[in-house]
C-alpha cells in the first residue's frame, strides 16, 4: 500500500470517529483532506469509505443521524441531510422456490 492509500485509509478512520463524537466540522475536514490526496495522486476512494460521505457537503454520513438509508427496487438511496441523493444497486436475495 502506498504512502497516499494508507493516508486514505487512516482519515477515513479519523472521520468516522469524530463523527461518532459529534464533531461533525472536524469529520468533513477530514473527509476534505481525503478527497484532496486521492484526486493529487489519481487513487480511488475505497468503497467502504466512498458510500459514507457526501459528494455535495462532504460530510461523513451516520444513519439515522444525519442520513436517511432507503431501499428501493435493486438499489439503496442515501440521502444527507443537506438534500443530496446517492443511489448504489444491490441484488436482493431471492426467496427459494419449494418445489
Amino acid at each position: 500500500m502506498t504512502i497516499p492509500a494508507e493516508r486514505i485509509e487512516r482519515l477515513a478512520g479519523l472521520a468516522r470517529a469524530a463523527a461518532k463524537a459529534g464533531q461533525m466540522e472536524r469529520a468533513r475536514r477530514y473527509v476534505r483532506l481525503a478527497h484532496r490526496i486521492a484526486e493529487r495522486n489519481r487513487l480511488e476512494i475505497p468503497t467502504h469509505f466512498d458510500r459514507f460521505t457526501c459528494g455535495s457537503c462532504d460530510s461523513y454520513l451516520i444513519p439515522g443521524r444525519n442520513a436517511q438509508v432507503r431501499t428501493q427496487s435493486g438499489h439503496v438511496v442515501v440521502t444527507c441531510a443537506c438534500g443530496a441523493h446517492a443511489r448504489y444497486p444491490y441484488q436482493p436475495e431471492r426467496p427459494e422456490s419449494k418445489v
